[in-house]
């Protein structure tokens, strides 16, 4: 009874420790955050009701506000779109209350796919390793070629890279390195 009351508690702590990551989003880098294609932001003027608005970052990375017009928000934070919406609508509301708040990151994905348990698209809310996105999955079914792991990654060029990555090394300790950071649009393919 013991073991399993210290069971229960490790359990407890671990998501408590873990809830960053759950909740997809890691505070200590959320200021950092770069808006991306998809992602939704919540715009509003104090003291304006028709200044208040939910906008979504275009494919192209721009949005629409009214008296701000188009903005390029893609690769800035949600401070910098603040800013540069405030210097833009002072013109017409000077000493305006702007208030710019993320409300869903949808940008960042990457995609696991193969012989996980539970195989799909990941939102890439905070720094993730290979084994970080892996775990997300539901970890490798027992028929995966856990040596074999590719990650694919797309270039600025156009190309892409492939970077091998064996599982069975680290869960060994060895050759930690390999366990990268994803970058949006990595796919993982377990073979």
């Amino acid at each position: 009874m013991k073991i399993l009351r210290f069971f229960v508690c490790c359990t407890f702590i671990s998501l408590l420790a873990l809830s960053p990551a759950i909740a997809g989003a890691d505070t200590g880098s959320a200021a950092e955050y770069k808006l991306g294609p998809e992602d939704v932001i919540e715009i509003s003027v104090w003291g304006d009701k028709d200044l208040i608005r939910e906008v979504v970052v275009g494919p192209d990375g721009n949005i629409s506000f009214p008296l701000v017009g188009d903005l390029k928000a893609g690769g800035l934070t949600v401070a910098q779109v603040r800013k540069e919406i405030k210097k833009r609508i002072s013109e017409y509301v000077p000493d305006a209350a702007v208030t710019v708040i993320l409300s869903k990151v949808i940008s960042p994905k990457v995609f696991v796919m193969g012989k996980v348990k539970n195989p799909g698209v990941f939102i890439l809310g905070q720094k993730m390793t290979v084994v970080q996105a892996l775990s997300m999955s539901g970890g490798l079914s027992p028929f995966a070629e856990s040596g074999s792991i590719i990650v694919v990654r797309h270039l600025s060029n156009g190309g892409q890279e492939a970077i091998h990555f064996d599982y069975d090394e680290i869960a060994d300790g060895e050759n930690l390195k390999s366990n990268i950071y994803l970058e949006p649009g990595d796919t993982i393919i377990v073979p």
